[in-house]
């Protein structure tokens, strides 16, 4: 028999200028950072709808609510996509609201700051997630870029100290301690500050040019245009 894929979400806020990658601003725009933003966003959507998930879906945060978000909107309809909001409270609280209506039949939530992940690889991430109860793929500052869940919602969203360097680590000692099983994922860099961003742009000057098979067709369009300024 074959096995069911599993959901997938994309977590994401909307790129408001002033607002979004704020610590790229002052070598960027704010306009720019946000441009940035938008185009991770959007690979990161295509590349969930290659890999055919059992339904895509957007969990959004916006200032007035995802529902009433214009650019949240449209990017439900252009991706075929399921549209949610992330909610109130901590970043663990939103990953969990967002993770517990389809972990029963399983689940894989995705950032968008990891916009060169190949899709093997996401796709490698999803697979994992029907025989596991948790999969994590993790990030090379410390956090992770993927977090998956097959059944009950772990206790692995309260008590982390959120955007620090030891998220990982923490939730490993989380799950060895409640003696839940697990798998790691592949790991890739991330995007927060400038080096990320220099470090993107010599990654991406050595990436086929094919868009059949780019991790980011719009990211690098994008990049190509800010680094030639």
């Amino acid at each position: 028999m074959r096995t069911r894929r599993a959901a997938l979400i994309v977590f994401c806020r909307e790129p408001i200028a002033g607002e979004t990658k704020t610590r790229l601003i002052g070598h960027v725009t704010a306009r720019a950072a946000a441009a940035l933003s938008d185009a991770f966003i959007r690979d990161a959507l295509r590349k969930a709808q290659l890999v055919k998930p059992s339904r895509l879906i957007i969990a959004a945060s916006a200032p007035d609510g995802a529902a009433r978000s214009k650019y949240f909107r449209r990017l439900s309809h252009e991706f075929r996509s399921e549209l949610i909001d992330q909610g109130k409270g901590s970043l663990g609280a939103k990953m969990a609201r967002s993770l517990e209506p389809y972990a029963d039949n399983g689940v894989l939530l995705i950032g968008t700051d990891t916009p060169t992940v190949p899709i093997d690889l996401l796709a490698r991430c999803l697979v994992l997630v029907q025989p596991k109860r948790v999969v994590i793929a993790p990030s090379l500052d410390g956090g992770y870029w993927g977090i998956g869940v097959h059944g009950a919602i772990p206790t692995i969203f309260t008590g982390i100290r959120w955007g620090g360097s030891n998220v990982l680590a923490a939730t490993l000692k989380r799950l060895a301690q409640k003696k839940i099983a697990y798998a790691l994922g592949p790991a890739w860099y991330d995007i927060d500050r400038w080096d990320d961003v220099l470090l993107l742009a010599r990654h991406l000057d050595l990436m086929p040019r094919a868009i059949e098979s780019h991790p980011c067709p719009a990211t690098a369009k994008l990049m190509e245009r800010l680094m030639n300024q």
